[in-house]
């Protein structure tokens, strides 16, 4: 079975972000949020490089990174022109605890190709019981999910 797309699409990771990460362009601001959000799930820090503006892009990213991404929610996406913004809410978990970083994210076509430029996030910290539904957005509870043993 082909791996699904961490960006929570539906879509098999070849037909939806894996492409962009193979080379295509990002058609605009939301796919390339995507893209990005999936790199940062698969530890694709050679793509979130590439697809940040120059002027802002830090000099590397932490190999090992004990950050795991496991949904995201795009909350408003918009386009005019060369400029776009992305409102977004990303779901994640660092050893047993979880948060929501949200952020409202700028992004600008760049020599025919959209890059991250910034955004301001928000990080909030999820306490999510046993019996509560898992924050990964299965639907299921907590238990029978992604906060077992």
């Amino acid at each position: 079975m082909e791996q699904q797309c961490p960006c929570g699409s539906g879509d098999t990771l070849a037909a939806c972000c894996g492409r962009y990460h193979a080379g295509e362009p990002a058609p605009g601001p939301e796919a390339l949020m995507r893209a990005r959000f999936s790199a940062f799930a698969l530890g694709r820090n050679d793509y979130l490089l590439a697809t940040w503006h120059p002027d802002k892009r830090p000099a590397s990213l932490p190999d090992e990174d004990p950050t795991h991404w496991v949904r995201l929610e795009i909350v408003d996406s918009h386009g005019d022109g060369d400029q776009g913004r992305v409102q977004f809410r990303a779901t994640f978990r660092e050893g047993s605890r979880w948060g929501v970083l949200e952020e409202d994210s700028t992004f600008i076509r760049r020599e025919g190709q959209w890059c991250y430029v910034d955004g301001e996030p928000r990080v909030t910290r999820l306490k999510p019981g046993r019996n509560s539904p898992c924050p990964c957005g299965s639907g299921r509870k907590g238990k029978q999910c992604c906060m077992r043993g």
